[in-house]
């Protein structure tokens, strides 16, 4: 009897084992044994997340890193577009300012020499003697003798004029007598630039007054025979000084000044 139970009890102990080796399974996974023994390959598959994550990282970190650079290189470029403007602007800005200067050179340059053209010209037209009558003639010579003349002979030259013809200022000066004379009848005096005087008489009208600056060519009168007249003429005089008695030649007078009798 005993040994027949040590052989049950063998048997016996090969199924418990078996039952508690299933049951120590079930155990294991209920209180989570089997979790623990499947850790590794858990853990097997954590290192490799982590190394996709790193590497995910180092990707992020690339392109970040050129995100920055290519950001700095679009600052820099754009910096240095945004200097080379300015430096164009300014460049232009002072190419408009040359040519300004020298716009504004030019027409100063242009005007001066205008200006002294005019000058010129005023001038040549102040020196400019003309004929006191135009389309006229000489009808008594210079220094003719004859009653008529209270010095005995004539102190100037008459031309030939129909009444209200117009009388001219043979050149520039200024009216130191206008008014009657006596035998001179209606008379205009003038002082020239050059200290001469010339002598108009006999006019039947006088349009100008003593003070009066006058130019070569301007009217002063019209003739008439006003005065000491035998009928319509100017008597025109040539003097060296404001009074009587200081008479030139009339004709070598104005012939000095360039004009043509």
């Amino acid at each position: 009897m005993g040994t027949r139970g040590a052989g049950k009890h063998r048997g016996s102990s090969r199924l418990s084992k078996k039952a508690a080796g299933i049951a120590g399974i079930a155990a294991l996974a209920t209180t989570g044994v089997v979790g623990t023994l499947a850790a590794p390959a858990f853990a097997a598959d954590n290192d490799s997340s982590t190394q996709d994550v790193g590497l995910k990282a180092a990707v992020v970190a690339d392109e970040l890193a050129g995100d920055i650079q290519a950001q700095a290189d679009a600052q820099q470029h754009a910096a240095e577009a945004a200097a080379a403007k300015a430096q164009a602007e300014a460049e232009a800005k002072q190419k408009a300012a040359e040519a300004k200067r020298l716009a504004e050179a030019k027409a100063k340059a242009e005007r001066e020499a205008k200006e002294r053209a005019a000058r010129e010209e005023e001038r040549r037209r102040l020196n400019t003697f003309v004929s006191p009558l135009a389309d006229s003639y000489i009808s008594t010579s210079y220094g003719a003798g004859g009653a008529m003349w209270s010095s005995g002979s004539h102190t100037g030259i008459d031309f030939h004029a129909a009444t209200g013809t117009s009388v001219r200022a043979v050149g520039a000066g200024v009216i130191v007598e206008a008014g009657y004379g006596g035998a001179y009848g209606n008379n205009v005096v003038i002082k020239h630039n050059d200290g001469t005087y010339t002598q108009y008489a006999h006019m039947s009208s006088l349009s100008v007054s003593v003070g009066q600056q006058v130019t070569p060519g301007q009217q002063i009168g019209l003739s008439g025979s006003t005065g000491n007249s035998s009928g319509p003429h100017l008597h025109f005089e040539a003097r060296s000084g404001a009074n009587y008695g200081s008479d030139i030649d009339p004709v070598a007078y104005l012939r000095s000044h360039g004009v043509s009798l």
